[in-house]
């Protein structure tokens, strides 16, 4: 079932999400839900508060085309190293349509992870798979893409942010818009 992705800058997105104890029927369904909801909007990568679920799941496909047999899914996601080399790369973000700028992030990650049957993983990413992960659990954080941009960078994208609050830039799947007024989200 394709869920709606919550937008910029609805409360949930800024939650810490909560860990996964028990990996339970609704939990799998979940992770698939997600997939699907990710492959409707053309995305590679998912949080679960992106979906309104505030807890620590993220799903990635970065596509056969970069090496990926097939989707992850990774529960409670924690980085334990990362590279000194960085890399500057365009990022988007399905909770940010129409936004996207370049942002600095370490080149190699090494991820610790569970997977849908409770076996814990450790993983080596680099290139577009560390971005992707890196920029998933930044969601699971309450951290947006922009976030780690150079603050006279984040001022120059505030009309946007604000265009994106109140519904003025909707893509073309579906959405939950944030309850809050657009001045009290962008003094967060």
């Amino acid at each position: 079932m394709v869920l709606p992705i919550y937008l910029y800058d609805h409360p949930v997105l800024r939650q810490k999400a909560e860990p996964i104890e028990e990996i339970t029927p609704e939990i799998r369904q979940l992770a698939q839900n997600m997939l699907q909801t990710m492959y409707a909007a053309n995305g590679i990568g998912l949080a679960a508060n992106q979906v309104g679920v505030p807890r620590q799941l993220i799903v990635v496909d970065i596509g056969r085309d970069e090496g990926m047999k097939r989707p992850l899914v990774l529960l409670n996601p924690v980085i334990e190293a990362v590279s000194e080399e960085t890399e500057t790369m365009e990022e988007g973000c399905l909770s940010v349509p129409e936004l996207r700028d370049n942002v600095v992030r370490p080149a190699a990650i090494q991820v610790r992870y569970r997977d849908l049957n409770g076996r814990e993983h450790r993983r080596e990413a680099a290139g577009l798979l560390a971005r992707v992960i890196q920029h998933e659990i930044d969601h699971l954080h309450g951290i947006y893409f922009f976030d780690r941009l150079p603050p006279l960078r984040r001022f120059l994208l505030r009309r946007k942010l604000e265009r994106i609050a109140r519904g003025e830039l909707l893509p073309p799947y579906p959405v939950v818009l944030g309850p809050a007024p657009v001045e009290e989200r962008l003094e967060a």
